[in-house]
């Protein structure tokens, strides 16, 4: 396990290829799906809007959410 918490939510800062950890935990949860992404497990994250995505899929669907939000072409 990357960083133990004792089961509680960790607080990250997403970068390009890692994240910084603000606040130890296990997990984080999945801005679309709301399911627990164990640390070492996590792959999908938005910097710009530094959320935390459980698949491909989940963060294509928040991308193209934000980008009808912002109004640019999806």
């Amino acid at each position: 396990m990357l960083m133990q918490g004792k089961d509680q939510p960790a607080k990250l800062h997403y970068m390009p290829y890692s994240f910084r950890v603000l606040s130890p935990g296990d997990y984080v949860l999945c801005a679309v799906t709301g399911a627990r992404i164990p640390l070492d497990d996590l792959r999908y994250w938005s910097i710009v809007r530094q959320e935390a995505y459980v698949d491909a899929a989940a963060s294509t669907q928040a991308e193209v959410r934000w980008r009808k939000e912002q109004g640019l072409p999806a």
